[in-house]
């Protein structure tokens, strides 16, 4: 028989088969082809000798991103660039690899561990949400599939599947790369995180650094510690103290000391209690959780009555009730109660080694039991810039350690109030390379200017 008779007959035969499958489809009841697919399946399993076992990439009803999928993607990254025919490419910053390469959808690489032979395979499920919308949104369903040959299946289950996602969390851990994330809706996007914040670079006292620092770092080893007391393993950071102290700052600085990511929460962009608790559920660990301007952020100082009230002086005037709808219709709806259940009721323990820092301007102005003790369990005032906080900055910004000007500078910082933020402008070099005497001799003066109107004001004030 000639090669083109057998692809001919080759040919009828797929034909037949695609027309048999589509007059099957649809033509035959539900019921009847579910059970045929259940049948077929069941005698393919029994007449092949491999075995299959599916990783999903949420679980959970897509709570929670599997760790199990992450170990194995990072795993996987490692040997598909040599293998797959179709990758995909992220740009990764910081790292010893300009680009990571990953397996793209429907690939298959092999793997070999311990002379044993296995193939995973990346794929994709797509559906349409049921949802009334002129934009039909695709659910996308991720997963990776290992086969195998049966007579592996104990080596596999007990030591080949432990071995990949050991392997791919270190894999992780070595190549991490960490992340800031901001809230959209119940959902977390991200851009990588690249302060270079140190303590070493805050502009505080030496012991003050020291004590944060001890704190920060026992906490990151008290795993044991908390699971023996039965606490989750957390803790919360209240930063407070005038604008421009340096409360960003020093959440860099905790994030780059720990090697944490940051999840800067936007309170205003929640919309109820419920994408609160979504928001807590995605979050990952070694994380700090940082809500600034909480003062700022929802109506939790204690104002809701006065709104009450207004809003029953407004039900008798309609066109006042309209505005006010609609500005309500765009507010978010978090409750003191939604926030304290966030921070310590019984969905803040969904996760481990996590730190909420809170930050504000005005600490007189939050309810009490949003920052006692074990729900901010450190409170740390940043206030006005000391002479060790000038010293500090001086060494940052002119790389000085001692100047004939400092002994002026510590008499001017003893009796006036400036942020550290306005010294870091005044040494602020404005030519290169900087003059350090002139950005000295800048700083005493507005320091001089700032006591000059501190003291018109105290006038004003006796007057």
């Amino acid at each position: 028989m000639r090669i083109g008779e057998i692809f001919a007959q080759l040919g009828s035969i797929l034909a037949a088969f695609m027309f048999m499958k589509a007059i099957i489809e649809q033509y035959f009841p539900h019921h009847l082809r579910s059970s045929v697919e259940k049948h077929s399946q069941k005698l393919l399993t029994f007449l092949s000798p491999y075995v299959q076992i599916t990783f999903n990439e949420f679980t959970g009803e897509r709570l929670f991103r599997s760790e199990a999928y992450s170990a194995i993607e990072t795993y996987l990254s490692s040997n598909s660039s040599a293998q797959a025919s179709r990758l995909k490419a992220d740009v990764v910053k910081n790292s010893s690899q300009a680009v990571s390469l990953s397996m793209d959808d429907n690939e298959e690489v092999a793997d070999e561990f311990s002379g044993v032979k296995v193939w995973w395979a990346s794929g994709k499920n797509i559906s349409k949400t049921q949802t009334f919308s002129f934009h039909p949104v695709n659910d996308e369903k991720r997963f990776y599939n290992l086969r195998f040959h049966k007579k592996h299946r104990k080596f596999i289950t007990e030591t080949y599947i432990n071995h990949v996602l050991k392997e791919g969390k270190s894999i992780e851990v070595r190549n991490r790369q960490r992340k800031l994330y901001t809230n959209s809706g119940s959902s977390w996007s991200h851009v990588p995180f690249e302060h270079p914040a140190t303590f070493q670079t805050l502009a505080m006292e030496p012991e003050k650094k020291r004590d944060i620092v001890d704190d920060l770092l026992a906490f990151s080893k008290a795993k044991d510690f908390y699971a023996g007391i039965g606490r989750a393993w957390k803790r919360g950071y209240l930063l407070y103290g005038p604008p421009g102290t340096g409360k960003s700052t020093m959440i860099a600085a905790m994030a780059n000391l720990l090697g944490y990511d940051l999840y800067d929460l936007e309170l205003t962009a929640v919309k109820d209690n419920t994408e609160l608790k979504k928001l807590l559920i995605g979050t990952s660990g070694k994380a700090i959780i940082v809500i600034e301007d909480i003062d700022c952020s929802a109506d939790l100082t204690g104002q809701r009555t006065k709104r009450r009230e207004k809003k029953e002086l407004e039900e008798d005037d309609p066109l006042r009730r309209m505005a006010r709808e609609a500005t309500e219709s765009k507010t978010s709806n978090i409750t003191l109660s939604g926030l304290l259940n966030f921070i310590d009721g019984l969905w803040s323990a969904c996760g481990a080694e996590r730190i909420i820092v809170f930050t504000t301007n005005y600490v007189e102005n939050l309810d009490p039991a949003l920052i006692r003790r074990g729900r901010m369990d450190k409170h740390i005032e940043l206030s006005y810039c000391s002479f060790e906080g000038f010293k500090v900055l001086a060494k940052n910004y002119l790389g000085l350690e001692w100047h004939h000007l400092f002994p002026r500078i510590e008499s001017l910082l003893g009796g006036i109030k400036i942020t550290p933020a306005d010294v870091a402008e005044s040494l602020m070099p404005k030519t290169v390379p900087g003059n350090a005497e002139i950005c000295l001799e800048n700083l005493i003066l507005a320091l001089e200017e700032a006591g000059a109107k501190a003291s018109l004001k105290n006038v004003a004030a006796v007057g």
